[in-house]
């Protein structure tokens, strides 16, 4: 497995591991030991970058990877994240977002708990907080570091001036946000403030929720549960439309001897050699088609192609839902 570098030092698989589908949002739970088997297989193929988040669940998710992962806890990178208003006995989440500095302490002490480790990896703030000054989320996690218990700090879905007040204070090594073929907001002001800023990036949904992988089209029916029947991308007229995007990225998979997944996540590794993907699965052998991205060749010409034919399409349909949409600072 090739690896890459974020921000100031921390080295990582070129592809990581999201883990927040093995527990929510994309339906019913999956089988626990399923689970822990194939997260256990992924480190074993050279995957390095697990991630999670106390709100998968709220709780499951971590606790979950902290059993899957202790027997190898020194070989991996465990990154996790705070910052919704979650309480930490019940698991009852309220109306919003919650980064004061004692409730990120005692986020940062249950999360080391579930996860089995004396240290978090790399740290993100979940959502940004308009209530709490991010200078202070940031001085929170600084002394979180100078203690040990944690030795990154991230944000995710994070405004660029956000991000440079956070920065100031403490060394963000990672940002998290949506990016793929299906969302490339990020391009315009965010990854030249990255790369100005020597911070590395996560790219969540690389696969655009499934989407990308060509296996989703407008008759498609998700579990009631699923996450994607509130999005308005997702709505069944929206992916009538979008499937002209799908059919781009099929065609070069076709030359390439490739699928339409490899395809959109080689494309995402040849923008910058500090993004690193995070996509997520519950099926073995989407982990093994997904990492075989790593090694996939994208010359120029293939890049450059599906740009130009990229940007003839207009994708129909906001990636978030409204109320979702107010809380990213995108």
């Amino acid at each position: 497995m090739k690896t890459r570098t974020l921000g100031n030092g921390l080295e990582v698989s070129a592809l990581g591991l999201g883990c927040m589908s093995m527990t929510s949002a994309y339906g019913p739970a999956a089988d626990k030991q399923n689970m822990i088997w194939l997260i256990r297989n992924a480190h074993e193929k050279g995957v390095t970058l697990f991630d999670t988040a106390e709100a998968y669940g709220p709780f499951s998710n971590e606790e979950l990877l902290g059993e899957a992962l202790q027997p190898i806890r020194d070989q991996v990178v465990i990154a996790t994240k705070f910052g919704f208003d979650i309480d930490l006995v019940s698991g009852q989440r309220g109306a919003g977002t919650n980064s004061r500095p004692e409730h990120i302490r005692a986020v940062a002490e249950a999360s080391l708990k579930r996860l089995r480790t004396d240290r978090i990896d790399l740290f993100y703030q979940h959502r940004v907080d308009p209530n709490v000054p991010i200078e202070d989320v940031a001085g929170t996690v600084k002394d979180l570091i100078a203690e040990g218990k944690v030795k990154h700090f991230g944000l995710s879905e994070a405004g660029v001036q956000t991000i440079r007040r956070a920065h100031a204070i403490q060394q963000v090594t990672a940002v998290q946000s949506e990016y793929s073929l299906f969302w490339r907001g990020p391009e315009h002001e965010l990854l030249p403030a990255l790369k100005e800023l020597g911070i590395g990036f996560v790219p969540f949904s690389p696969l655009g929720a499934g989407f990308l992988t060509g296996q989703i089209d407008e008759n498609t029916q998700f579990d009631a549960s699923d996450f994607r029947n509130f999005v308005p991308r997702f709505s069944p007229e929206a992916r009538k439309a979008n499937m002209a995007l799908v059919e781009i990225v099929k065609a070069v998979a076709q030359r390439k001897n490739a699928t339409p997944a490899q395809v959109a996540l080689a494309w995402l590794l040849a923008q910058q050699p500090w993004i690193v993907p995070i996509p997520g699965t519950t099926k073995q052998h989407r982990l093994e088609e997904n990492l075989g991205a790593v090694e996939m060749d994208l010359s120029d010409a293939d890049l450059c192609l599906i740009n130009d034919q990229m940007s003839l399409i207009q994708v129909q349909g906001d990636r978030l839902p409204e109320s979702a949409m107010k809380m990213t600072g995108l």
